[in-house]
């Protein structure tokens, strides 16, 4: 399908990996816009040939028209199992073997409180965001396990580790892609297939920005406020996220399965310490000392 992915650096007698996705095939879903558009130019620009899936079909295939000759558009809504493999079954007919499958498809879903919370607007969020995400590791493994290869990325959240990241029901249902995540790994390891998920905090997409702004089109102020919550004082961009998708799908992380990688400038990490630094140290040695009378150091 594609050359050699490496090349010889007579200068440092080394060899350079060129192409990290070279040879492979990725299938992502919601990948017209946002995040998932920009692991579909990622990968693709990593040699992977890839398959975009989503309900966006107009901007679908004008991605696909961009990123090239080993790229492909099939409409797949995740809420329906008969969408996502069929999906499936497509790149495996287009290209004769799926290496990739990026869970990616998702809303915000419902908001407010809990106790306001209409189940309708459960069930459409669960659906999404938690079904999806069962029903792409499912139907991805039916064709993986067969081959013993493939990497299964899902999109899960801060708010998949943390309380207080997200809505209530947003929140439910990354905890549980970080669930699934594990408990399909332990299954899919002794076939050679790794399931892992990638973790982000609030990125600059249309999504934020219709969440901060109300309207897709305000990426600078939401550029804006994912920098002033960041510990990093920077915003997280697509392709930050893009980076570890390709990661945990390359070669690279060929030891990693049953992993959540948080993307996330430290949030999860918890607040800052006390500023204890400022502090002179023998003072605060003789205080811990008065705090712990039978301590000895």
């Amino acid at each position: 399908m594609h050359h050699s992915n490496s090349t010889h650096d007579s200068r440092f007698g080394v060899r350079l990996l060129m192409a990290r996705l070279e040879g492979k095939v990725a299938l992502i879903t919601g990948a017209a816009s946002g995040l998932g558009e920009g692991a579909a130019k990622r990968f693709s620009d990593e040699g992977a040939c890839v398959v975009v899936a989503d309900i966006q079909k107009e901007k679908g295939r004008a991605l696909v028209q961009a990123l090239g000759d080993c790229a492909r558009f099939v409409t797949c809504d995740v809420t329906e199992e008969a969408d996502i493999a069929a999906a499936v079954d497509f790149a495996m007919s287009e290209f004769g073997q799926l290496d990739c499958m990026i869970n990616n498809a998702g809303v915000v879903g419902a908001v407010g409180s809990i106790v306001e919370t209409r189940v309708e607007a459960y069930d459409r969020t669960m659906a999404i965001l938690s079904r999806g995400v069962f029903l792409g590791i499912k139907h991805a493994g039916r064709v993986m396990l067969p081959r013993k290869t493939g990497s299964i990325v899902s999109l899960a959240s801060t708010a998949g580790i943390l309380g207080g990241q997200g809505p209530h029901v947003y929140t439910m249902a990354k905890h549980g892609v970080v669930g699934i995540t594990r408990s399909a790994a332990s299954e899919f390891s002794p076939h050679g297939v790794r399931v892992n998920a990638v973790a982000p905090a609030g990125i600059v997409t249309p999504m934020i920005g219709d969440v901060v702004a109300g309207n897709p089109e305000a990426l600078d102020a939401a550029r804006q406020v994912i920098a002033q919550s960041s510990p990093l004082g920077i915003a997280a961009m697509p392709i930050d996220i893009a980076n570890a998708m390709l990661y945990l799908c390359s070669d690279e992380a060929r030891y990693v399965t049953g992993h959540t990688l948080a993307v996330d400038a430290g949030i999860t990490t918890g607040p800052a310490p006390p500023p204890f630094h400022s502090a002179d140290p023998e003072v605060m040695l003789e205080a811990g000392r008065r705090a712990h009378p039978g301590s000895q150091n």
